[in-house]
């Protein structure tokens, strides 16, 4: 193990028996067989607290709870990031949302000065797996992909991240034994192509 170590943070409340999960875990070993060290998060097993209390919002990173230093910490040591998560209202589920709140926060992942914003995780790979039933034509259509606009556009141009994709499955509810391996072997092939 060469001991870069990726950060794999998964949304969804059933991480043992969902696809989100399998997709984690297909992550993880391809992550593992290119030498790196996946780092797993399951925000719902672990308890994650995603409310941002008001004092919280004004405190210096440096006098943030230790609970979300060691996220910070846990973050700024990783060579990348894997989020894994489904559609829920155009958005993450709110765990991870509260998450990207408290963790990818002002004054560690970004900052504003008088000449404009300073980027915090230039140096991150950033990969996104996202899962829903809608058909890819009408989320396009309708909706205009809430979900590309806030991970790529929102969160991580914002940081900084020069290396950034997404990918979504869908329609899951509708996707049989064969088409969930033909997935599961692209996000193998993802990560292998990714982290090098």
């Amino acid at each position: 193990m060469s001991g870069k170590k990726v950060l794999v943070v998964v949304g969804h409340p059933d991480v043992a028996n969902s696809f989100n999960g399998a997709i984690a875990r297909v992550a993880s070993e391809a992550l593992v067989a290119q030498g790196y060290e996946p780092v797993l998060r399951d925000l719902y097993a672990e308890g994650f607290d995603p409310v941002m209390p008001l004092d919280e919002t004004n405190r210096p990173v440096e006098e943030a709870p230790e609970a979300i230093r060691a996220e910070m910490e846990q973050v700024k040591e990783c060579v990348g990031m894997v989020f894994v998560h489904p559609n829920w209202w155009g958005t993450p589920p709110a765990i991870l949302k509260g998450w990207i709140d408290r963790v990818v926060r002002n004054g560690f992942a970004y900052g504003f000065t008088e000449q404009g914003p300073w980027q915090g995780l230039s140096d991150k790979i950033v990969q996104v797996f996202t899962t829903s039933n809608t058909p890819r034509d009408y989320e396009l259509e309708v909706y205009g992909d809430p979900l590309e606009n806030f991970w790529k556009t929102i969160v991580f141009s914002l940081v900084g991240s020069k290396s950034f994709e997404r990918r979504n499955f869908e329609q899951i509810i509708l996707s049989d034994e064969k088409t969930r391996a033909e997935w599961l072997a692209e996000v193998d092939a993802t990560i292998r192509r990714r982290f090098v």
